[in-house]
């Protein structure tokens, strides 16, 4: 019990920091904004919140279509598991702590297969999100001419390709192991599983992708930012790209999207608290406020019953 209580505890406290004291917005000042700002009516923000519920509930059954592909679950079942280790990987590099969290909800002898799952959810997540980004930054970089560095991007191609070569070297090796799973147990695992899932877990990722950044426009719209879904979509799809390649703590992620959505946005025009303020609102929407319930979860978490339990 102690373990799931700091867990809690230590979720809320780096919450109430990162609110606090953030540098690039004085949330004081922000909680006086909204007070006195009149958009954001009830209706307004029950409408945010269902997108922001939506948007989890295409997880969840995200989760539930994957882990369902050798193991029934309910839709209880996955939600308890994706809210329960938001919660616990709140804090975490990259929120690898997800692994982990979905991983005991299980037996031992199943933990390496929801550790491919699980990858294979965020993959189909992070493909999205590339496809997406690149086409609004090829988008965005005609329309306003953004300053690149080409050398630099040229440097990171070579590195990239370099990382690729020597991992196709690697993928060769029998020892070569994805999250502690060798590659070909992972290869005949993920070949058990039917196309018709793996395409079911990448429509529910598009509109996953489609719903967040549909709210991100919304708050635009909400703060007054007269701006096309077209031209809105351009700035979001691009600052999610760039977000999500830049390694952070995820807890940090609102500082890290605050940044790039602050050079982005001002770029069509828009200030840097209007930016600061939709930005900390998503985060507060979409990961503090379902972490909230998770909380719930990991402190009535039990562990599965192991086979000896069972006879």
């Amino acid at each position: 019990m102690l373990i799931k209580l700091s867990i809690v505890v230590g979720a809320f406290y780096f919450i109430y920091k990162k609110l606090t004291e953030n540098e690039e917005l004085d949330f004081p000042l922000f909680l006086q904004f909204l007070r006195e700002n009149g958009t954001f009516s009830p209706k307004t923000i029950l409408f945010l919140m269902f997108l922001s519920g939506f948007n989890w509930f295409l997880e969840i059954l995200k989760w539930r279509t994957l882990v369902n592909s050798f193991q029934k679950i309910s839709f209880k079942n996955a939600l308890e598991q994706s809210l329960g280790s938001l919660t616990a990987s709140l804090f975490t590099p990259n929120r690898i702590g997800e692994y982990g969290a979905k991983a005991i909800y299980y037996k031992s002898r199943q933990r390496k297969k929801i550790v491919v799952l699980n990858l294979l959810g965020n993959m189909m997540q992070m493909g999205t999100t590339i496809v997406f980004g690149i086409i609004g930054l090829i988008y965005f970089n005609t329309k306003f001419e953004l300053p690149i560095d080409y050398y630099n991007i040229l440097r990171f191609l070579v590195i990239i390709i370099s990382i690729v070569v020597l991992a196709t070297f690697g993928l060769r090796s029998k020892t070569f192991t994805v999250k502690g799973v060798s590659l070909p147990r992972l290869k005949s695992f993920i070949k058990t599983i039917s196309k018709s899932t793996l395409v079911y877990g990448v429509l529910l990722s598009v509109a996953r992708y489609l719903i967040f950044s549909f709210q991100f426009y919304c708050l635009l719209q909400v703060f007054g930012v007269n701006a096309s879904y077209l031209n809105a979509m351009m700035v979001i799809t691009s600052m999610y790209l760039l977000a999500s390649i830049i390694p952070s703590i995820f807890i940090f992620d609102v500082v890290i999207k605050g940044s790039i959505a602050v050079y982005l946005f001002s770029i069509v025009g828009v200030n840097d608290f209007t930016t600061l303020s939709i930005v900390t609102l998503m985060w507060l929407l979409n990961f503090v406020l379902p972490s909230l319930f998770g909380s719930y979860y990991v402190l009535n978490f039990n562990l599965p019953k192991t086979e000896q339990d069972e006879c």
